[in-house]
């Protein structure tokens, strides 16, 4: 075996050795850790809320009828009117 070969392998054996070196720890700490975990939990519950708030927003924007378009314009009208009044 020449020397190159050597440290070649020998490169790989500390990559290897670090790779797993960091998933073992990172799985340590996600386990060990309540206050990450309280932090998943509300993220989670953040991204439960902004998944209903698109699914709604996709129920608006492909609403087959104009009833929709049209309460909108309305209330755009009507805070158009009630700044009118305020100034």
């Amino acid at each position: 075996m020449n020397p190159f070969e050597m440290v070649a392998i020998i490169v790989v054996a500390v990559m290897i050795a670090s790779v797993l070196r960091s998933r073992y720890q990172a799985r340590g700490n996600s386990e060990s850790n309540p206050a990450a975990e309280a932090e998943n939990l509300r993220l989670r519950e953040d991204v439960k809320q902004l998944k209903d708030r698109v699914r709604v927003l996709e129920q608006i924007v492909t609403d087959s009828g104009a009833q929709t378009a049209a309460q909108i314009e309305a209330l755009r009208e009507g805070n158009r009117i009630s700044e009118r009044d305020q100034a």
